[in-house]
């Protein structure tokens, strides 16, 4: 009985500490008493409690693997799905490791950074660190974020050894809560594939609609910076946008594909102003000057036309 001599070695083992044969006293001691004893109530009551924390503790970190595991599969099932790639009862993991390549991007200068490994960087992570965030200046934090990481993470959809698809993990405020997200563009850095939001707090029926699929699909073919200058837009949500600064914007109502500016308007969130400013700031935020536009400059490949 391998067990049995196991436990006894390791009874005898504890029977050295003076503390373990005094638990051991007072043990024999509180079941002695009667049940109606407060001491023994309360004795019991303590045992409960510890055991029980160290179960849970136990659980915690048993299962951290499993859901750190859990949590990076979810966010390439995202990733996946704003690609156009996510297919029914495929392997997660080896449909993104063919297919998508991640980079590090120096916000500041737009360039690649090498000397970071790009599986392990944690962008949401960085940006509450000190040492790896910059602060926002207030009149250009138009997503309400206050912070940002210097470094951001984005994806590289390949194909036929070319770019498909340049995806830009982005957030801001809405009405309850910070949306994350992503935005899908074609290689152009103009046009948009598709938007995702992989986690927000919105009101559902409202601002919760901007993960309804029939909502996201408005977005395909529509354009981030102003071809040419653009005034205000009718039932707009923003101000006017000069040639090359980002003018995608949802509108009150629906937009009416017939007019000029169209291409820079998505239908807003019925019942759901808030909502829909914030996924407009957020959007021409991350595609501003303090976001993707340094990055973006460096692989349009379409030329801005002057009106």
């Amino acid at each position: 009985m391998p067990k049995c001599k196991q436990i006894e070695k390791l009874n005898a083992t504890l029977e050295q500490y003076e503390q373990y044969r005094q638990f051991i006293i007072y043990k024999d001691k509180i079941l002695a008493l009667g049940n109606d004893s407060l001491e023994k109530t309360i004795a019991i009551a303590v045992a409960l409690c510890l055991v029980c924390a160290v179960l849970v503790s136990f659980a915690a970190v048993a299962l951290k693997p499993l859901q750190v595991g859990n949590k990076a599969a979810d966010m390439k099932k995202n990733i996946l799905d704003v690609a156009g790639l996510l297919e029914d009862g495929a392997d997660i993991n080896k449909a993104f490791s063919d297919k998508i390549e991640a980079k590090i991007v120096d916000l500041e200068t737009g360039e690649y950074v090498e000397n970071i490994n790009a599986d392990e960087y944690d962008q949401r992570k960085a940006a509450k660190d000190p040492v790896q965030n910059v602060s926002i200046p207030k009149d250009k934090d138009i997503a309400h974020i206050r912070v940002k990481a210097k470094y951001a993470k984005v994806f590289l959809v390949k194909e036929n050894g070319g770019i498909k698809s340049i995806i830009l993990p982005i957030n801001g405020y809405g009405l309850w809560s910070t949306l994350y997200g992503f935005l899908s563009l074609d290689p152009d850095g103009q046009t948009v594939q598709s938007i995702n939001f992989y986690d927000q707090q919105e009101t559902p029926g409202l601002g919760g609609e901007v993960v309804n699929p029939k909502w996201r699909a408005l977005w395909k073919g529509k354009k981030v910076y102003a071809e040419t200058d653009q005034p205000s837009l009718e039932k707009g949500l923003i101000t006017e946008a000069d040639i090359g600064e980002p003018a995608l914007s949802l509108i009150k109502g629906s937009v009416d594909n017939t007019k000029a500016g169209s291409q820079y308007q998505v239908d807003g969130l019925a019942g759901a102003t808030l909502t829909s400013t914030g996924v407009t700031n957020l959007v021409r935020y991350w595609t501003s000057n303090e976001g993707f536009a340094p990055y973006l400059k460096k692989v349009r490949t379409v030329k801005e036309v002057k009106s």
